[in-house]
């Protein structure tokens, strides 16, 4: 995955989103409820209420971009907040966008090295 730049930040918007919503009502919702600047080179996130679809608010060169993912199986980890925002790095956004748990990463176990 192509990570956005390394200043964006990336916000996820805690609570359940109606998902037929396109750019204008996401960016409504960013500035009324999240209090954000859509237009500011961020990356909003928001997840539906069945959790297997996401969509990512993002303004670049100009222009709003919109962008959705479907899991096929599982549901996306989301916060347990009803409103708000939580910020994700660039790291957290990998884990959720390939379904993982990013709250609880697992550490990978290294083997030790033979002295």
């Amino acid at each position: 995955m192509i990570g956005p730049p390394a200043n964006t930040r990336i916000w996820i918007a805690a609570g359940v989103t109606d998902m037929r919503s396109g750019f204008n009502s996401l960016a409504a919702k960013v500035q009324m409820v999240l209090e954000k600047d859509p237009y500011g080179g961020h990356v909003f996130i928001f997840r539906g209420r069945r959790g297997d679809l996401l969509k990512a608010l993002y303004w670049s060169d100009g222009g709003l971009c919109l962008f959705a993912k479907r899991l096929e199986k599982g549901r996306f980890a989301w916060p347990r907040a009803d409103a708000g925002v939580v910020a994700l790095t660039t790291a957290q956004l990998s884990l959720l966008l390939e379904g993982f748990d990013w709250r609880q990463p697992v550490e990978a176990v290294r083997p030790r090295s033979a002295l």
